[in-house]
């Protein structure tokens, strides 16, 4: 297994990263989340460097014990580096979309993570 320190940053530049936000709504209604996920498409989608995109609602149906279900809305976003994040981090539209919508949600998360290529079993 290897260490977080042995991946080294060398390793984790050439790598995709993901970068994963979960949104809790103030007003947990419908409405509310479907703002936010037009924001989402209208102001975070089709960023230099972004090889993935999706934005959607919470699979309310899923509800094991083992489901995290203190979130509305769910924005996915793969890049094809870690320059290519920091870049979408400052870039106007993104600054753009927090100001506009900031009063939407009372919390959120991210997780950033470097993702490691496919393995040659892997299945789709």
């Amino acid at each position: 297994m290897t260490s977080r320190s042995d991946a080294g940053p060398a390793r984790a530049a050439a790598a995709p990263l993901a970068h994963m936000v979960f949104f809790t709504l103030a007003n947990r209604s419908e409405e509310d989340a479907q703002k936010l996920v037009d924001a989402c498409q209208k102001y975070l989608s089709g960023h230099e460097g972004t090889v993935y995109f999706s934005v959607g609602t919470r699979a309310e149906e899923l509800d094991r014990d083992v489901n995290v279900t203190d979130f509305d809305v769910a924005l996915h976003l793969v890049f094809d580096s870690k320059a290519a994040h920091d870049t979408y981090q400052e870039h106007p539209r993104h600054l753009e979309f927090i100001e506009k919508n900031r009063s939407l949600w009372s919390g959120v998360r991210v997780f950033d993570s470097y993702l490691a290529g496919p393995s040659s079993g892997a299945t789709r």
